[in-house]
């Protein structure tokens, strides 16, 4: 990294602190930049408007997602983007050239009208899954191939050929974006995993349990089928335990399923905590659900615990870890099979900790901070030709 090298400003209509995979994303490059001497603006919709934006956005969980959930969508992604537009268009009126790295498509619009001309490049970081609307179609917020849905991705096929340089967290992400917009397939890009930096490991900690999940209580999360699976094991003679961190509106759905499965005793709901990835290493194994992933933080850094891996062999799950080396690919649609396949795991020891053992030599390899994120700013920073930046995996 040249001494050099123009500011990169990072845009995201996030607030500034939260539990999502692009907050996680954020905080792991702001902190490599700013051990490298490096430091990083970032802009959210908050930075601008002061007490104008609790009325404005405090309406949406207060009245509209009560009444109509397409309607909470469309005011969230109108206003997000208007307050991040002026928010941005302050901060690079102060400044000459520089990179922004914008993490979802109403960012990279933002930046687009924001930005005083072409020296201010906008980079998009495409966390997504084929389509943002598919991803609030999941969240049962929107009909999907309805109105609202075709609207963003009309959207969606307006912002992201005009941006200056895409970055695909994995290759599944890239496939599934031109698998309905072919003419992304035009703009310099790069798939770059995302990373995290590595564990500072404590040994001889108490263990905490069986296995561990990290994850937002969603639907697309599928946390009530790990307990199905664990119900399975029940009845296969195996009692293990769950502990589950994350926090959304499934979380008395799941405490409900937990009693009616008899897993009183077995399944806590840990909420969410910022230092998870520090309770990690004392679980024998992280197990993942999700049915819905263009990459998954979470896995990586139950790989930077050492932890073996089990999960659906979904979207960009497939090209952290591999069947057989670092994880076992559980199938989705049927918790007794998973079950056994959990059971084979841990009633080897051997076995597991042949997998942990690879988990934590792939993670150190192929997605520590050390080695993702120089690729990263290399390609932000338009030193490294987009044919030669393929990092991660």
């Amino acid at each position: 990294m040249r001494a050099d090298s123009p500011p990169v400003i990072v845009a995201t209509i996030l607030p500034e602190e939260g539990v999502t995979g692009v907050h996680t994303h954020i905080e792991q490059l702001r902190r490599y930049l700013r051990e490298n001497g490096m430091a990083t603006t970032l802009v959210t919709p908050f930075s601008w408007g002061g007490p104008l934006s609790y009325p404005v956005f405090g309406l949406r969980p207060l009245v509209l997602e009560r009444c109509s959930g397409p309607a909470s969508v469309a005011w969230y992604r109108y206003w997000h983007e208007v307050f991040l537009r002026k928010a941005l268009r302050c901060c690079l009126a102060e400044r000459g050239e520089c990179v922004v790295y914008a993490q979802e498509p109403l960012a990279a619009r933002a930046a687009l009208r924001a930005r005083s001309g072409p020296h201010q490049r906008v980079v998009l970081a495409v966390h997504f899954q084929t389509s943002q609307a598919d991803e609030w179609a999941y969240k049962n917020e929107i009909r999907r191939d309805g109105r609202l849905f075709r609207a963003i991705r009309q959207y969606e096929r307006q912002v992201i050929p005009r941006v200056d340089r895409l970055v695909y967290v994995s290759q599944s992400a890239r496939s599934g974006v031109l698998s309905w917009l072919p003419q992304a397939a035009a703009v310099p890009s790069a798939v770059i995993s995302n990373f995290v930096a590595p564990l500072r490991s404590e040994p001889g900690q108490e263990p905490l349990g069986d296995l561990v999940t990290v994850g937002s209580l969603l639907r697309a999360k599928n946390h009530s089928f790990l307990l199905e699976v664990l119900a399975e094991a029940n009845r296969a003679g195996r009692s293990l335990t769950l502990d589950i961190f994350g926090e959304g509106p499934l979380r008395n759905d799941l405490r409900r399923q937990a009693s009616r499965l008899g897993l009183g005793d077995q399944v806590r709901l840990r909420g969410f905590r910022p230092d998870v990835r520090d309770f990690l290493p004392r679980y024998r194994a992280y197990v993942h659900a999700s049915y819905l992933e263009s990459q998954s933080l979470a896995i990586i850094e139950a790989m930077a615990a050492g932890l073996p891996i089990i999960a659906g062999a979904v979207g960009g799950i497939c090209e952290l870890c591999d069947e057989g080396v670092e994880a076992r690919f559980w199938p989705l649609d049927d918790p007794a099979k998973a079950a056994a396949t959990l059971i084979d795991l841990l009633d080897c020891e051997p076995a597991r900790l042949k997998a942990a053992r690879a988990a934590s030599e792939r993670f150190h390899r192929d997605f520590g901070a050390d080695v993702v994120a120089p690729a990263l700013m290399s390609f932000l920073l338009a030193t490294t030709p987009p044919a030669a930046a393929t990092t991660g995996g």
